[in-house]
């Protein structure tokens, strides 16, 4: 009888023990540390022992090494492959992460029954009625996708090897169990095992694996941290189930840039590309109101108009409250203080509260201008002209910071119908005969000026 062995894990981290204690030597978290089972098989590959043994790999010079055979698979969706760099490299692993109910599976349905190659969509959690019923939805005509509901990667290696996909899509990788482990699904044993196995499978064979990975309540991937770093792409799909839209982000992406954004809407086909986020991002209203003004921002190389609102009122409970939404709120208590010692303005005993419309975050110092912009709107009760927009930053001293690529962020207001555009004195613009005007200014009391 083969003897049992056990080992410790930590559940946050995933680092290793040969006994038990309270405390993780490596994150530090308390009563994390818990007993898996380790049990361990003689393995054989992921193939099968019929099949032909691969031969050793040979190191090369980097000059005579050929990637013109291996171009990128086209996922046919515009978002998903602006995200990913160009589309799907052939032998990749992607981690896709998200909260429940967002709509991961739906993405990964649609892409995979939209995609002109063989797929295979492994499922651990739906039963294949339950997949067929979605898909009908979705596009109920595709001859290339192929479902299968599994958790156990030797059954599934073996449909892949009969099957022979061009792309293969896991749901999701907490569900599924290898027999070289023998602790329960979703352990971290388990999770590491599935995983290797996986990148095992697709490097060999130049095959995009596409995983969904399931979340914790902090926000972050479930399982070790290694995870993360054993592949290649990490995606998070957010947004909040109340709303229609959802955005897609790398955080990790060895073949591409981690600041590009995509955005879709939740419909009940599926989720529609948005090709122009600056239509759902800028509210459309009849009338003018205080408190609002347009920024030009960036994501990745993708140029945003994003609409930001503000409330200035009175304190009534004695201390003023400040409240940021999608904006920091530390950025937004240094922009206050600069509009009291720079230009004047006794905010310390008004509420202030901020927001970006469309539900999503900016990290962008252009936006600075916009919420000094929105903030005197409201504060005066004065509107801004609809057709301005703004793209600089702001300094503690009160300067007009200049900002990176403003030239692209000029073209695509004049592109949306704006007529104004306010920057920096100190940004260098070339562009000649647009019909939209620059306005430079160089310090917030210039701003004032144009306002009150």
């Amino acid at each position: 009888m083969v003897k049992v062995k056990t080992t410790f894990f930590c559940q946050s981290c995933g680092s290793q023990y040969a006994k038990w204690q309270g405390q993780c030597n490596a994150c530090k978290e308390w009563n994390t540390i818990v007993e898996e089972v380790i049990q361990t098989p003689e393995k054989s590959d992921w193939k099968s022992p019929t099949s032909s043994v691969k031969k050793a790999a040979v190191p090369l010079r980097v000059k005579d090494i050929d990637v013109s055979k291996e171009p990128r698979l086209d996922t046919t969706d515009g978002e998903f492959n602006r995200v990913l760099g160009g589309g799907l490299v052939p032998g990749s692993l992607t981690l896709l992460g998200g909260e429940p109910g967002i709509g991961k599976s739906t993405l990964l349905l649609q892409i995979s029954l939209k995609l002109p190659y063989k797929t295979l969509y492994v499922s651990g959690e739906e039963s294949q009625k339950q997949i067929k019923m979605r898909a009908e939805r979705i596009n109920p005509n595709n001859n290339n996708c192929y479902i299968l509901t599994e958790t156990k990667t030797q059954n599934i290696f073996k449909q892949i090897e009969a099957l022979e996909p061009d792309v293969v899509i896991v749901d999701s990788i907490q569900t599924l169990h290898s027999d070289y482990i023998e602790s329960s699904s979703g352990s971290i044993s388990q999770i590491k095992e599935c995983t290797t196995e996986l990148i095992k499978f697709a490097k060999e064979t130049a095959t995009p694996v596409i995983l969904i990975g399931h979340i914790t309540k902090d926000g972050n991937i479930a399982g070790p941290k290694i995870l993360e770093h054993m592949v290649d792409t990490v995606l998070q799909f957010e947004g909040d189930r109340n709303h229609i839209f959802r955005i897609l982000r790398a955080n990790k992406n060895r073949f591409g840039s981690t600041n590009e954004l995509g955005i879709y809407e939740m419909q009940g086909s599926g989720l529609r590309e948005v090709t122009n986020p600056s239509e759902i991002l800028i509210s459309k209203k009849d009338e003018e109101l205080s408190g609002n003004a347009v920024a030009a921002t960036l994501e990745g190389m993708r140029p945003l108009m994003i609409e930001v609102q503000a409330l200035v009122s009175t304190a009534v409970y004695g201390t003023p409250q400040r409240s940021a939404t999608g904006f920091n709120a530390k950025r937004l208590n240094m922009l206050l203080a600069v509009l009291e010692k720079r230009a004047g303005f006794r905010l310390g005993a008004k509420d202030v509260f901020l927001n970006i419309t469309g539900g999503i975050t900016v990290d962008d110092p252009a936006i600075d201008l916009a919420v000094v912009a929105s903030i005197l709107s409201s504060n005066e009760d004065v509107a801004l002209e609809k057709d301005f927009c703004f793209a600089a930053e702001v300094g503690l001293s009160g300067e007009i910071r200049p900002v990176q690529r403003v030239e692209q962020r000029i073209l695509e207001a004049e592109k949306l119908g704006f007529s104004t555009i306010f920057v920096s004195k100190y940004n260098k613009i070339s562009l000649k005969n647009t019909a939209i005007k620059i306005q430079m200014i160089s310090k917030i009391e210039d701003l004032v000026g144009f306002i009150v």
